[in-house]
């Protein structure tokens, strides 16, 4: 087994090694998720944290680690009788992002628990990561069910399995880490919720720290025994820590004024229920008995906030978690000041963090400051709303440059489905129909590999007529493998939303290109509830530019479109063989995901020779390719030239005003792309 890093020698990052040492003092506090950036030490951290957990005493050959203390009376293993066990180091366990659910819960043998009705049970990771460590990577990445799975689990304390009528359940007590990387996508805000405590981490600015990372980084891979020995006093010396501050926390006094604290502070920021007051609660007694006190004081109250607000302060998914420490300051002393309570600092070094010798990561020192990458934007002449480019070229306008300045999208609102027509079979999600591993039973299939999901009724049908062959004569069904059928189900799946965005001059008036970005806006946020991948094609100027790959992040796709300027020509046909290129590369990247095409234009064309005809045969080649698309129609004023549904029908698809997309609108009911590709 490869010797892992010191945690005594992470250096820097002190919130997320304190917020680490916070859920090893006190498991209830509820786990932490850990945000940021590549390469800034999260799963270095998490791996080490591991070897200065206390060893756990387990009942011998029980599988779910009973506490031989108090053993589990439902345990499956059981029963156990209460008495001395053996020792061993608390486990690590990691979840991959393509765990199955019998991977992550464990699986019924569905063939004997028919045949001979026992429950012959296979034990998944929550049963291994009983009494230790849960690390799910990218957690942000796995699908939704076994993210409901695993925080069900990890709020009860329990797992259960069920499968046709049989049912196992068993302990399943874990601190559970978690760590992603916004730029590839944000979790939910409920299931942000589930996670105790966030922390964000970020690679150091600092040369001298940067430095530091990278010498004990190449000494650790150089001889990671002995650089895990220079470490070893550190180590003990933490581990002993932690094991006092267990001790000491059931006696940690929270007095009713630090408990007013909590309450004022949680209600100043509007969280909604009532799961933050519970956690900063218990991550403030954790902070005392860290810092060895009797009594939650002020600043154990203001430091759990920063830990335990954040990620909950989030009012729609395009709001970066944070917290405003002055205005945390201001509840603070305003609760204060109603209880008359003046709570003294604490004495001494205090609580937050804990003694170490630097900076950010192990794991190959600080990530790469990325820098803006808005796109280029070229100098071209803003064409006149309403009317074509006379092909003068990109000369400024009178007063200004061709070039506007962004504007804000208009207010986001809820949008009308679009969806891609037939079944998939791409990842899960809320968008469109695809055959998928949850939902609701369409039939039934002899099962390819381990049986997941059976089909009662078809496996009955298919052993009933061999039962006089095969013996029968108790009451019981004679069950073969051969005879065990899958069902085969029917939900919904995420697809790839490809935005192409016309960002001319002929968009530029303010408050028209304000309500195009808020419908863009809205659309994006209707993917992100809808866990889809989006991309972001914007074309102007001379030419068409991917201003964000595809990617599972919509935070991402919002802040590039905010900042989109606008101007110049209309180069709508290079907008759409740009995103004819973007698929042709995702399609072999992942074939499973299906794509749909949103073309937000008001069908005007300009540049070169014909270009209207031009964009007509680019939306015909998507439409040779089977590409679901629509096309979000922007011409305004009394004159309107029909050009953005004459370029739907190019595509194959249909087109919608911006009045049409919104779900409340009365001016047409939900498109159906299909329908109107078939009618053009």
């Amino acid at each position: 087994m490869s010797t892992p890093y010191p945690f005594t020698a992470l250096v820097g990052q002190d919130e997320l090694r304190l917020g680490l040492l916070l859920n090893a003092v006190s498991p209830a506090v509820g786990g932490v998720l850990v945000r940021g950036e590549k390469g800034t030490a999260k799963s270095t951290a998490v791996r080490a944290l591991a070897a200065l957990m206390p060893e756990v005493a387990v009942v011998a050959g029980c599988r779910f680690s009973c506490d031989p203390g108090a053993p589990d009376p439902a345990c499956p293993d059981g029963p156990h009788e209460a008495g001395t066990g053996v020792s061993r180091a608390a486990r690590t366990v990691e979840l991959p992002v393509g765990a199955s659910e019998d991977r992550l819960v464990g699986a019924l043998d569905i063939e004997r628990a028919l045949s001979e009705g026992v429950k012959a049970f296979e034990p998944g990771l929550l049963a291994d990561a009983h009494r230790g460590i849960l690390y799910v990577d990218e957690v942000n990445l796995l699908h939704d069910h076994l993210v409901d799975l695993l925080l069900d689990a990890a709020a009860m304390g329990a797992s259960y399995v069920e499968r046709e009528g049989v049912s196992v359940r068993h302990a399943a007590r874990f601190l559970l880490v978690g760590t992603m990387n916004p730029e590839e996508g944000e979790l939910r805000p409920q299931l942000l919720d589930r996670f105790g405590l966030t922390v964000e981490v970020a690679a150091s600015r600092e040369t001298d720290l940067r430095v530091e990372v990278v010498r004990r980084r190449l000494a650790y891979d150089d001889d990671p025994a002995g650089f895990a020995a220079r470490w070893a006093d550190e180590e003990a010396a933490l581990r002993e820590r932690i094991v006092s501050a267990r001790a000491l926390l059931p006696r940690v006094v929270l007095g009713d004024g630090v408990l007013r604290q909590i309450a004022a502070t949680c209600a100043a920021f509007e969280v909604d229920g009532m799961r933050a007051d519970i956690v900063m609660a218990r991550t403030a007694t954790a902070l005392a008995a860290w810092a060895g006190r009797e009594e939650v004081v002020s600043d154990d109250v203001r430091q759990a906030a920063l830990l335990a607000l954040p990620h909950r302060r989030r009012r729609n998914p395009f709001d970066a978690p944070g917290l405003d420490e002055d205005k945390l300051d201001e509840a603070l002393q305003d609760a204060a000041d109603e209880q008359g309570d003046d709570d003294p600092d604490p004495d001494g070094p205090g609580g937050g963090v804990p003694p170490q010798g630097g900076g950010p990561e192990s794991d190959g020192g600080g990530s790469d400051a990325g820098g803006s990458d808005d796109g280029g934007t070229d100098d071209g002449g803003a064409d006149a709303p309403g009317r074509e480019d006379t092909g003068s070229g990109d000369a400024p306008a009178p007063g200004g440059g061709g070039e506007q300045q962004p504007v804000r999208a208009g207010e986001p609102f809820r949008t009308k489905v679009l969806s891609v027509p037939g079944l998939g079979e791409g990842a899960a999600g809320r968008r469109s129909r695809a055959r998928t591993e949850h939902g609701r039973t369409t039939g039934s299939r002899r099962p390819e590999g381990a049986l997941t999901k059976l089909h009662l009724a078809a496996t009955v049908q298919a052993a009933a007529p061999h039962q006089r062959a095969r013996g029968r004569s108790g009451r019981g069904l004679v069950v073969r493998r051969d005879d065990l059928r899958q069902a085969t189900r029917e939900g919904r799946e995420g697809n790839l939303v490809l935005f192409v965005v016309d960002a001319s001059g002929s968009m530029a008036a303010r408050q028209r290109m304000s309500a195009v970005k808020g419908a863009v806006m809205s659309l994006l946020l209707d993917a992100y509830q809808r866990r889809d991948k989006v991309g972001l094609v914007t074309f102007r100027g001379k030419d068409a530019e991917v201003a964000l790959p595809p990617t599972s992040s919509v935070d991402a796709a919002a802040a590039r479109l905010e900042s989109l300027p606008t101007g110049g020509r209309t180069p709508l046909a290079a907008g759409l063989l740009k995103a004819h290129d973007v698929l042709r590369v995702e399609r072999l990247r992942d074939p499973s995901r299906r794509p749909l095409l949103v073309v937000v234009t008001d069908g005007r064309a300009t540049g070169g020779v014909d270009p209207v005809a031009l964009a007509g045969r680019a939306g015909r080649l998507h439409a040779s390719e089977g590409t679901a698309s629509v096309v979000v129609d922007c011409e305004s004023g009394f004159v309107r030239l029909g050009l953005a549904a004459q370029l739907a029908r190019d595509l194959g698809g249909s087109a919608v005003t911006l009045d049409e997309l919104r779900a409340d609108s009365i001016a047409g009911l939900v498109k159906d792309i299909t329908a109107a590709g078939r009618a053009a």
